[in-house]
Parts: structure tokens; sequence; C-alpha cells
């Protein structure tokens, strides 16, 4: 017969044991899941990343984990997902020779690149890119002080849309500004409908360029450069450079270009012998974008410069890669490109922002 104290050591270690059984229990449904070696494709919930941006992609533990709890979301299997970063960089280039000609069918090799200062960890593609989509930005200067050549200016405005909006895939907006910028025509492809956007404008009042390139970057061009398609995010700036009434600096300006992936080519509307500040401006903000200037000696020479945009537009070359020692907290990291044949001068911008994560 069993005593009453060895009956309660019995009980106590039943429950022991069962207490034991329950913690083991916990700590394994608590334990951390493993991320698989070989990353998976990007959860079809998650928007694609944009082209030319460093893209963040999420990737799906190995199965076997514990079970997802009731409300999150989670991989087919119920099991929760683990995000894990992916870089790359998509850069679109130019390369010309001393006279401006483009030089085409260059190799991989013939170029050397630094990210930040290093070596990209992988080159992911190198193409000859003449038939990715254009979404690009017509910034036309309306101030009083183009009054004289402004009409011009509109008719070659319209035939460089004319010329350069071919694929139902392109697109286009229409922004004029004085002191402050309007919007005449939304993104289209409708030839007829961005040639009314030209016409609506007429000029008159001060000179905002800054805020015009700045507001036409925040809200056009960079709203259309995430989660989709890659395209080539151009800005065709009409103007004499000569800002007197913006609230952004020019450093303003060219950062929010730089965040949009915006390559920037500007036409100067000043015809007068000798170059002016208004032309250091432009050209300022053209190569720190990876674009281009163009000093018209004559009214007559303005469409001259949009057709070589045109040109060039269909005329480039495109490298994709992920960068070395990545990290995603905002900072500005530098582009470094040239072609290894001296002869050649290659345009691209001089960096980009990384993601904050």
């Amino acid at each position: 017969m069993v005593s009453a104290m060895s009956r309660q050591l019995i009980l106590r270690a039943g429950l022991v044991s069962a207490l034991g059984t329950l913690i083991v229990a916990g700590l394994l449904s608590s334990a951390p899941l493993r991320v698989a070696a070989q990353q998976p494709a990007p959860s079809p919930a998650a928007p694609a990343p944009a082209a030319g941006s460093p893209a963040a992609v999420t990737a799906e533990p190995a199965t076997g984990g514990a079970q997802q709890p009731a409300g999150q979301a989670g991989s087919p299997d119920n099991t929760p997902l683990i995000k894990a970063t992916v870089n790359e960089v998509n850069l679109i280039f130019t390369v010309t020779d001393k006279h401006g000609d483009f030089i085409p069918n260059l190799k991989q090799s013939d170029f050397a690149l630094l990210d930040d200062q290093k070596a990209p960890a992988r080159i992911s593609s190198f193409t000859q890119q003449t038939n990715l989509p254009l979404r690009v930005g017509i910034v036309i200067d309306a101030s009083t002080s183009i009054r004289t050549r402004f009409q011009f200016e509109q008719q070659a405005a319209t035939e460089f849309l004319l010329q350069s909006i071919k694929s139902k895939s392109d697109r286009a907006f229409v922004m004029g500004f004085d002191s402050t910028p309007s919007i005449t025509q939304d993104w289209t492809n409708n030839l007829d409908s961005l040639e009314v956007g030209v016409n609506k404008l007429y000029p008159g009042g001060g000179t905002a360029l800054f805020d015009a390139v700045y507001t036409a970057c925040r809200d056009k061009l960079l709203d259309i450069s995430r989660g989709q398609e890659p395209v080539r995010r151009a800005m065709v700036l009409v103007s004499d450079g000569n800002d007197n009434q913006s609230r952004a600096y020019a450093e303003d300006a060219i950062k929010m270009c730089q965040r949009a992936e915006t390559i920037v080519y500007a036409i100067s509307t000043n015809w007068t012998p000798s170059r002016g500040k208004g032309d250091d401006v432009l050209k300022k903000i053209a190569e720190a974008t990876g674009g281009r200037a163009f000093f018209p000696t004559s009214v007559n020479e303005i469409s001259e410069g949009f057709t070589s945009i045109e040109e060039e537009l269909r005329s480039q070359y495109a490298l994709t890669y992920t960068p070395a020692d990545f990290k995603a907290d905002g900072a500005f990291r530098t582009i470094y490109l040239f072609c290894n044949d001296r002869r050649y001068q290659v345009r691209a911008r001089k960096g980009y922002f990384s993601p904050k994560q």
C-alpha cells in the first residue's frame, strides 16, 4: 500500500514532467525560421521593382517552420515570410565620340564601372537599348523673359513630340512655368492632346526654374519610377536658365532629378553671343543627371536641339548591376562609368539615392 507521502511525490513528479513537455514544445514552436539558401521569386502581392533603382524583394523561408498565427500574412503553406533585400541598379547611358556622334555595338568589356568607389559585385545584364518605353516631361519656360521667341519654342516642342512618341507604350506630359509650374497636359501618348497642351501655354510672369524642375520630378517622374516596367525617364527643359522666383535651390532640383532617375536635356533660349549664368545652370543640371545641354545660336536652331535629343533617346545602352557593400540607408551613392577607349565619352547619371529600410 502506498503512503500519503509517496502519493504526493508521484503527483509532483507527474506535474514536473508535464510542465517540462509544455516548455520544450513552446521553445520548439518559437524557434527562428531558416531562410532558404536560394532566393525564390518575389511574392505576387509585392510590387515589381522599378528599373534603375535598388529594389527590395521578399524571400520565402524553407518549409517546415512553425504554424502561422491567424491574421498574419504568409506564404501559401501558411509559413511567415522573411524579408531580404536584393539591390540592383539599372543604368542607362550614352556613348559618343569627340564630334558628338553616337557609338554603337560596344561590349560590356569596353567599360569600367565604380559604384560608391567600388567595383560592382555582379553585372546582371548589358544591352544596347533602343526600344524601352519613353517617359518624357516637356518643361517649357513661359516667363516674360522669353516672350519674343515663345511661339517658335512651342512649334519646336510639338515637332519633338510628334517625332519621339511613337509607341503605344510611350508617354509624355507638358508643363509650363513662370513664377509657378502648371501642368497643361498629363501623361498620355495622344499626340493631339500633347499638342493642345503645348499650345495652352502663354508667356508672362517671373521665372521659377528650380521649382518647376523639382515639381516635375517629384510629382510626375518619380511617381511613375516605382513598381512599373523598365522605362527611360527624361525631361526636356527649355529655358534661358535665369531663375528669379524659386524657393528651391539648384541642388534641390538636381537631387530630385536623381531620386526620380531622370535624365535632363536642356535647350537654352539665350541667343546672345556670350554665354551667361543661366547657361551654366542648365549645363550643371544636365550633366549631373547624365543628360546634355544645347546652346542654339539662333531661334531657327532650337529644332535641331530637339532632333538631337530624340536621336539620343533611341541610341542608349543599359547596364544592370548589383553594388558591392550596399547599405539601405538613404545615402547618395556615386556612379563612375567610363569607356576603356578614351576616344569615346560616356554620359551617365552621377549617382543615385539608396532606399531606406
